[in-house]
């Protein structure tokens, strides 16, 4: 299988030996297109990590919270059967396709970076759904029954989206391994799910532990 020719040209300026995989995503039936873990072993040169910094490949990760959301909706799929759902921050677009592979009526990959979106197009075909795409929040009806959010905290400039999370859906659901206890009267969490991040960023332990938290439209 032949990873997407643009979504590699783009790792390649990167990292110029980075290569893109099918990987299947642990207790799941998905796949994604994912950096190669052997190049996430090694040391990067100054040039290399000057780039990653300057523009993060998020979209060639699966980060923890992503996997641990793509899980719960598959164990528990009546969140997003029959509903409209938005995949915020989408990156890979592992929540959104999970959503879809539950039987959502509609999911939205929702994601600022372009390279994001065409991730989210790529994997969507690997993964035999379809997927609608976004570049703007804001620019979104109010139409949504559920807004998924994964792994978008660990920014704390991100928090004062909680509230606005809920101008455009009924429902949200937010699962995060950076915040473990955000205090917010809309929101209650549910429960830790544990999952890491593909491939394996050794990451410690606190950040394989996923809270998940749900919030309702008053």
């Amino acid at each position: 299988m032949t990873a997407p020719l643009h979504l590699q040209a783009a790792l390649s300026e990167l990292l110029g030996d980075a290569q893109l995989v099918a990987e299947a995503l642990p207790g799941t039936d998905l796949k994604l297109w994912l950096i190669d873990a052997n190049n996430m072993d090694r040391a990067f040169s100054p040039e290399e990590t000057r780039r990653i910094l300057e523009d993060p490949p998020y979209w060639s990760f699966c980060w923890a919270s992503g996997l641990a959301l793509a899980r719960f909706l598959a164990e528990q799929p009546h969140w997003v059967a029959g509903k409209r759902v938005l995949d915020f921050g989408a990156g890979s677009g592992v929540a959104g396709i999970a959503a879809m592979k539950a039987g959502a009526l509609e999911a939205v990959a929702c994601d600022l970076d372009p390279l994001a979106i065409e991730a989210c197009r790529a994997n969507a075909e690997l993964n035999g759904v379809t997927l609608e795409y976004s570049g703007d929040f804001f620019a979104e009806d109010d139409r949504f029954d559920l807004i998924l959010v994964a792994d978008v905290l660990y920014d704390r400039a991100n928090l004062p989206l909680l509230d606005q999370f809920l101008s455009r859906g009924k429902q949200v659901l937010v699962a995060d391994s950076r915040v473990r206890d955000f205090q917010h009267p809309l929101y209650t969490r549910l429960g830790i799910l544990e999952a890491l991040t593909l491939p394996d960023l050794a990451e410690p332990w606190e950040f394989r532990r996923v809270s998940l938290y749900h919030a309702t439209r008053s």
